[in-house]
């Protein structure tokens, strides 16, 4: 029977006080991670809850426009519904992407200066 080699043990991080918190959070550094973060998620966020509030309000108020049919069995309601769930898988890709390539590692080097004492 073979036998199972442990996981390496991770180094304890020591544990930033408050005062470096405070002094993380008011950097330039930190500034410029939070403003881009907020630079992509606030609008779209905005964005994808006016599209959402459109769908439901066309819904609610164009039941004519929303029952129109285009090819076999979907209407505008059926295919403006599923895109919908479309629009909101992209987003999260987009978002994963993108938090990948720019926040995460800004994020990381942000981290480790903290944990390590700089």
């Amino acid at each position: 029977m073979a036998t199972e080699t442990p996981p390496p043990s991770k180094t304890p991080s020591r544990l930033p006080t408050t005062e470096e918190f405070v002094a993380v959070q008011e950097s330039a550094e930190f500034g410029e991670l939070r403003g881009a973060y907020r630079g992509f998620a606030f609008p779209l966020t905005v964005a994808f809850i006016a599209w959402y509030l459109l769908y439901v309000l066309l819904s609610n108020y164009a039941g004519d426009f929303m029952g129109t049919k285009l090819f076999g069995n979907f209407n505008v309601a059926m295919t403006l519904g599923l895109a919908q769930f479309l629009t909101t898988f992209l987003i999260a890709w987009w978002y994963a992407r993108t938090a990948a390539a720019k926040f995460d590692p800004k994020a990381d080097a942000i981290k480790s200066r903290m944990e390590s004492g700089e």
